[in-house]
């Protein structure tokens, strides 16, 4: 199966799981054609087809629940119970038991497509190396929620004003196109669930977002509440890419809530699954975060060694399997990490160079 083919095929089985939006999917198609980097986070599919047969030496890794698409995109910012702004993965759509090898790969491969690119300055080993550093000890320890006030000398070295709210955040929600007709039932059952008061007046607006979950259905809530504006989004959900290439058809269960859940965090209250839609609470604060955005001004080495450690507190959530995975990594030699990401990498750029050229 080549990346057109693969592509269809997928595409096809998510229309068989969830209404998808035609025009969204267009847009991923143009957004895919555009960078490297863009094609990596729409194609997870295509990561999983391929994982196997690139890293044959590492699918036989111990088994973790795993975030699955893993990428130096992946990360964001959210408030905790406390109201405390904490930082980590902010993406499971693909969550899914997988070899631990997987995650790591993928955040590897993901590194040297955006040095590539020369959106990250750090040196290809050096990167590899954060990440495995931050991902053992991580794991040694027990692994530790990355709550930024508690992080502060490490994070503000990241460039902790890229964590500010973005400008025009609630004017820009505020201009979305409002659904009028054709608000499923049960979507409209939950975000008036998730809403703090009942009999709140508020609009449903239809939100484009995202790259690999672009295709889905967003409709977001707004209102205004006890002086400001609220907001929450919820999101159609898929089970992972990897249930596709299982050869399962129309399945809708998800790992999402499970990995989340299980992992090492400060968890985000309003990030649950009911039913079959993703529901969050949406907020300046409330971002993913692109290394694009960030200011020239960082310490590239400790963002990747923290987002290493931030994958191990995820697959901690598989506590059995830690005492395996420090075993495997001993075994492995020194250049394993970036020897495998790089394959991955190549072969992502062939398939990339491929889908643009037709």
């Amino acid at each position: 199966m080549n990346i057109h083919q693969a592509t269809q095929s997928y595409e096809n089985w998510m229309r068989s799981c969830t209404s998808v939006v035609e025009t969204h999917l267009r847009v991923k198609h143009k957004q895919m054609r555009k960078s490297l980097f863009l094609f990596f986070r729409g194609t997870f599919y295509r990561w999983a087809q391929l994982w196997p047969e690139v890293c044959a030496n590492l699918r036989d890794a111990p088994k973790v629940l795993a975030v699955g698409d893993l990428h130096v995109g992946s990360f964001g910012t959210w408030r905790d119970t406390e109201g405390r702004l904490s930082w980590g993965v902010d993406d499971f759509d693909e969550s899914y038991p997988l070899p631990y090898t997987n995650d790591l790969v993928r955040l590897a491969a993901s590194v040297k497509i955006v040095i590539d690119s020369e959106n990250l300055t750090i040196g290809f080993k050096e990167g590899c190396s954060a990440i495995l550093e931050g991902y053992q000890k991580a794991l040694k320890v027990g692994g530790c929620p990355f709550v930024l006030a508690e992080h502060e000398k490490n994070l503000e070295r990241l460039g902790v004003e890229a964590f500010e709210a973005p400008d025009g955040f609630w004017e820009k929600l505020d201009h979305l196109p409002v659904v009028n007709h054709g608000l499923p039932r049960d979507a409209k059952r939950v975000l008036r669930k998730t809403l703090p008061t009942p009999n709140l007046n508020y609009k449903v607006v239809r939100r484009q977002a995202g790259m690999g979950s672009l295709g889905q259905q967003r409709f977001v809530a707004i209102a205004s509440w006890e002086g400001g504006h609220i907001a929450r989004e919820a999101k159609a959900i898929l089970p992972s890419a990897c249930v596709w290439l299982d050869g399962h058809i129309g399945s809708r269960q998800s790992c999402y809530e499970k990995a989340i859940q299980s992992a090492v965090r400060s968890h985000d209250p309003f990030q649950k699954i009911m039913g079959t839609w993703l529901i969050r609470r949406l907020s300046p604060e409330s971002n993913p975060i692109e290394i694009a955005d960030l200011p020239e001004e960082r310490d590239e080495e400790t963002l990747l060694y923290a987002m290493g450690s931030e994958a191990a507190n995820v697959h901690l959530g598989s506590k059995r399997q830690v005492a395996n995975i420090l075993r495997d990594l001993r075994r492995r030699k020194s250049n394993w990490l970036r020897s495998a990401a790089r394959d991955m990498a190549k072969a992502m750029e062939g398939d990339w160079k491929k889908y643009s050229d037709s």
